[in-house]
C-alpha cells in the first residue's frame, strides 16, 4: 500500500537510534504506569477487559513479555488533563502517556526523546506527516497514537427531501441551512456547531481555516487575532443568532451532535471518520454522505487533522535505567504490531498512523483508503508550539464570549497580545 509521504524531515537530523531490539529477558521485573485516554465505550474493555480475543491488553502483554507488569488506568478525556498534572505535581508522572498535547511536558523537560526507547524499525512504520507534528528543536518528542479526519456529513435522505445540493461554500450553506428550516419547520437543525470547552478549538479551525486563516501566519507565528479569523468567527456566530444550528453550541459536545445527527435531528455535522460506526453504534439508520467542509467563496476547503500520541516520561529514580527504556520500547513494540493494532483502530474507526497496518484495514473496510488521502492532504493543530495549550484554551475562551455579546475580534487581540508579549 502506498505511504503517505508529506513533508519528510531529515531522518538523520530527527533520529538516531539507541533502543534496538527489544528485551525478552529482565534482571528484575520492572512496572510501567501507563495512562490511556477514553476513546469510546470499548475502550475499557480492550486494555483491561476481554477485547482482544477474548483476553485484555494488558493480560496478553504480560504473558508476551514477562517480567513487565503493566499498571494501566483508562482515563476520560474530561479528566485526563487533571489526573496528570495532579501526578507530575507529586512526582508521580506516568511512565507512558497516551494524549493529544505533548509540548508544555517537552519544554518543561519532562518527557524522553523518542530515540531512547523507540525500536528502529517501529519508528521507520510510523507516517512521517504524523512524526513531523510532533518535533521541538529537531527532537522527535512524541510517535502517533491514531489520527482521524474530520469532513462534513450530511443526512442524504433530508438533502433529497428538500431538493438541494450539498453546500460548498459559505454563501449556499446559509442557503441551505434556510431551506431545511423552511421545510421541517424547526423540527430539525440544519448545522451543528460546538463550541463547549471539549472541542472549541476544532470550530476554530474548520470556520478560520475556511477563510484563509488559522492559528499560525504563513511563517508559523502565531496569528489567532487576523481579520480573516474574525471574520469566520464571527460567520459561525451568524449561523446560531440565525437559528441555524443546535440550540447551545456553548455545552452540546460533538457528541451530543453526533447523537442528533444519528436520530435524525441535524441535517449536517461536522465529525471524524469514525461516525458511522459511532450511529451504527446508537442505533441509528442514517443515509450519509461525505462532502468537504464549506469554505468562503474563492477560499480552499480544509479537512483538520486530528493526531493523539504516546511519550514517555523520564524517571530519573528509575535503577535500571537502559531497562526501563527498553521495557517501554517494548509496549511499544506489542501496542503497534498489526496483530494488536489493527483491532485497536478499527474498533472505533480510527486512522492508523503506521503503514504496516494499513493494508489490513483496507482490506476490511476499502472506504479506508479514500480517508487516508483526505488525511494526506489536510491541516493539522500547531500543537508542536509550546503556547498552544494556552491558544487552544483562549480560542475556545475568545468564542464562549463571543457567544454572550464579546467582541470576537477583541477577543483575539487580547489572547494575542499574551502571547507575543
Amino acid at each position: 500500500m502506498k505511504k503517505i509521504l508529506c513533508g519528510i524531515l531529515s531522518m538523520a537530523m530527527l533520529f538516531s537510534l539507541t533502543a534496538q531490539t527489544a528485551v525478552t529477558a529482565w534482571a528484575d521485573d520492572i512496572e510501567l504506569d501507563v495512562i490511556i485516554c477514553q476513546y469510546g465505550p470499548n475502550t475499557n474493555d480492550w486494555f483491561l477487559g476481554s477485547g482482544m480475543d477474548g483476553t485484555s491488553f494488558v493480560a496478553k502483554f504480560e504473558e508476551e513479555n514477562p517480567g513487565i507488569k503493566l499498571n494501566l488506568d483508562v482515563v476520560s478525556w474530561n479528566d485526563v488533563y487533571t489526573e496528570v498534572d495532579t501526578r507530575i505535581a507529586n512526582n508521580n508522572a506516568p511512565d507512558i502517556l497516551n494524549i493529544d498535547v505533548f509540548a508544555n511536558y517537552a519544554t518543561e523537560g519532562l518527557l524522553m526523546p523518542v530515540k531512547d526507547y523507540c525500536q528502529e524499525e517501529l519508528y521507520e512504520d510510523f507516517f512521517p506527516s504524523f512524526i513531523e507534528q510532533s518535533v521541538i528543536d529537531d527532537t522527535v518528542w512524541a510517535v502517533p497514537d491514531l489520527a482521524s479526519a474530520r469532513a462534513l456529513f450530511c443526512n442524504a435522505d433530508i438533502f433529497e427531501e428538500v431538493g438541494i445540493d450539498y453546500p460548498t461554500t459559505w454563501a449556499e450553506l446559509k442557503d441551505a441551512c434556510q431551506a431545511i428550516i423552511d421545510f421541517y419547520d424547526g423540527e430539525v437543525y440544519p448545522w451543528g456547531i460546538d463550541m463547549t470547552t471539549d472541542e472549541g478549538q476544532a470550530a476554530f479551525a474548520y470556520y478560520t481555516w475556511g477563510n484563509g486563516g488559522g492559528f499560525v501566519d504563513e511563517n508559523g507565528e502565531w496569528a489567532v487575532n487576523s481579520a480573516e479569523n474574525a471574520e469566520a468567527i464571527n460567520y459561525a456566530l451568524d449561523l446560531i443568532n440565525s437559528g441555524y444550528t443546535n440550540p447551545n453550541p456553548a455545552t452540546q459536545t460533538r457528541y451530543d451532535l453526533q447523537d442528533m445527527f444519528a436520530a435524525g435531528k441535524l441535517a449536517m455535522v461536522i465529525a471524524p471518520n469514525q461516525l458511522p460506526t459511532y450511529v451504527a453504534d446508537k442505533g441509528g439508520d442514517i443515509n450519509m454522505v461525505t462532502v468537504n467542509i464549506p469554505a468562503n467563496e474563492g477560499k480552499t476547503a480544509s479537512s483538520v487533522g486530528v493526531m493523539d500520541r504516546v511519550m514517555a516520561f523520564k524517571d530519573e529514580s528509575a535503577p535500571d535505567q537502559e531497562a526501563r527504556n527498553e521495557a517501554i520500547g517494548a509496549f511499544l513494540k506489542f501496542f503497534y504490531d498489526p496483530e494488536n493494532y489493527v483491532g485497536w483502530v478499527s474498533m472505533e474507526g480510527f486512522l492508523p498512523a503506521v503503514n504496516s497496518a494499513v493494508e489490513s484495514l483496507v482490506e476490511a473496510d476499502p472506504s479506508f483508503e479514500a480517508w487516508l488521502d483526505v488525511l494526506g492532504g489536510c491541516q493539522f493543530y500547531p500543537a508542536a508550539k509550546a503556547e498552544w495549550d494556552q491558544v487552544k484554551q483562549g480560542v475556545i475562551a475568545a468564542e464562549q464570549n463571543a457567544l454572550t455579546g464579546a467582541d470576537i475580534q477583541a477577543e483575539l487581540d487580547a489572547l494575542q497580545a499574551e502571547l507575543v508579549g
